[in-house]
């Protein structure tokens, strides 16, 4: 639990809210009663108060004090918090006696008068109240009660109770979200929806959630990414198209990773990874002016100013500079070279994408506070990328790093369907035996009917929002990530 209580005195304070769930059943008080009236939102009444306005207002009571034949509670809901007014020659001795068995975090709707104490509080002069909902259990203390984070992740909802500023990132969470699609809308692009159960994994290199349809008794898949169905409709003749979407890996859990993560997708028709370059420095740059109000934050110490000139940095470059390895190096080679650099490497053999990560995770401790596009990747690294025509072996693909986080990916698009089920073909020789997937036969007959050249985007939006709300850790922007079972 979450409480910064014995777990003797918890038992206590349950069994004395029990009682009083008995005494009020007892009373023929309703304990889950329907509200009286319409109610209006306490941050509205707050903002736009008037003496005397009749009002009828629900949520939880935050405090309690009581001064015989007066009792104070503060009231609170999602847009503010208020004081209510009860006396005992307004609402008569039988609804007085009810308050004796209400406790904090109690839910209640009141209807009554506005005024204004002696001190200037806006308050509520009730004149009838019913209970809505009866807490057995006590919330938990503000500022000892919360300071087991696993624990927190897990009962998030009282996370949000006790915490405000944790309340205030998945506020802006949901602003971050809403500017993105008005940003992309504004641009012409429509929002989709994509399977997110598919026959063949694919779309990025990742490790799939399996599942079973007991129907057509077919082995099925959590998708890894949408993009093979996103590009198929531009086989079809949208010509831009994005989706908000939850994708699933079944890898490891870290700072930086959750299972379950939500990402934006985008596709553009005749563009490419320099047209998806200046759209997600355009895109970024509006989401942070409409949403924080600001192009220059700190994100973990770190000061980004995105109004600064963007870097841009070639992986091809780097790698040879820092380990040695060039684009026409085997992957054993890779290996080799990382090893003679110091690198610790396990004996188990890796494939290229997983000598890729090795060499960004290196990268990424160097990445400069500047947002910084590295260009210039493998084409062996990028099975679904177009090459530059000058230099085969390296592809037209970035990666965005912004204060040491990868928050965005693009390509121009591979549209080649015969070079495309080759490099799939390649892909699937790499992988473990536990790994074997098949090569997307459907999307390769899309791109036999003809895809128009085209550039891609994928952003982190989990990421994103650590960024803009200088949250260490994914978890902190999820509202319930996924936790092993408690023992």
């Amino acid at each position: 639990m979450l409480y910064n209580f014995k777990s003797m005195e918890i038992n206590e304070i349950i069994e004395q809210r029990q009682a009083k769930l008995g005494s009020l059943k007892a009373k023929g008080v309703p304990v889950y009663d329907r509200i009286l009236a319409l109610r209006i939102d306490i941050g509205e009444v707050v903002s736009n108060f008037q003496e005397g306005r009749k009002v009828s207002l629900a949520g939880r009571i935050m405090a309690k004090r009581s001064h015989g034949k007066v009792v104070f509670l503060d009231l609170k809901d999602s847009t503010g918090r208020i004081q209510l007014y009860l006396k005992l020659d307004i609402i008569g001795q039988d609804r007085f006696s009810v308050l004796e068995d209400i406790d904090i975090a109690d839910f209640i709707n009141v209807k009554g008068e506005l005024f204004k104490t002696h001190t200037g509080e806006i308050s509520v002069k009730v004149e009838e109240f019913v209970i809505l909902a009866k807490a057995l259990r006590p919330l938990p203390e503000k500022w000892h009660g919360l300071k087991d984070i696993e624990l927190r992740y897990r009962q998030r909802y009282l996370d949000l109770i006790a915490n405000d500023e944790i309340k205030k990132v998945f506020l802006l969470r949901a602003q971050i979200i809403k500017a993105i699609r008005t940003f992309l809308d504004d641009k012409g692009f429509l929002e989709v929806e994509t399977p997110m159960i598919h026959s063949v994994p694919g779309g990025a290199a990742g490790r799939p959630f399996k599942t079973h349809h007991n129907e057509y008794d077919l082995d099925l898949y959590f998708r890894i990414a949408p993009e093979l169905y996103l590009k198929r409709l531009l086989v079809g003749g949208f010509d831009k198209v994005y989706e908000i979407n939850r994708s699933f890996r079944n890898e490891g859990v870290s700072k930086k990773h959750n299972p379950e993560f939500t990402m934006l997708e985008l596709y553009s028709a005749y563009a490419d990874y320099e047209y998806m370059m200046q759209l997600c420095r355009d895109l970024i740059i509006s989401v942070a002016k409409n949403v924080l109000g600001k192009l220059e934050f700190v994100y973990q110490g770190k000061t980004v100013d995105l109004a600064s000139p963007w870097a841009r940095r070639s992986f091809s470059e780097i790698v040879k500079e820092k380990f040695g390895i060039l684009p026409s190096d085997e992957t054993q080679v890779m290996l080799k070279k990382l090893k003679e650099k110091g690198y610790t490497l396990d004996n188990k053999r890796l494939t290229r994408s997983q000598v890729a990560k090795i060499i960004e995770d290196l990268l990424e401790q160097d990445m400069s506070q500047a947002p910084t596009f590295i260009t210039d990747y493998f084409t062996n690294l990028c099975p679904l990328a177009k090459t530059k025509k000058e230099e085969p072996q390296v592809s037209e693909r970035f990666e965005l790093y912004m204060a040491g986080l990868e928050i965005g990916n693009a390509y121009s698009e591979l549209n080649d369907p015969v070079e495309q089920k080759r490099r799939f073909q390649e892909e699937i020789k790499e992988l473990d035996s536990d790994e074997k997937k098949s090569v997307d036969d459907d999307y390769i007959l899309a791109l036999e009917h003809g895809m128009p050249p085209a550039g891609g985007l994928g952003i982190g939006i989990d990421r994103l929002v650590m960024l803009f709300t200088d949250q260490p850790s994914i978890r902190d922007v999820i509202l319930f990530p996924l936790l092993r079972p408690e023992s």
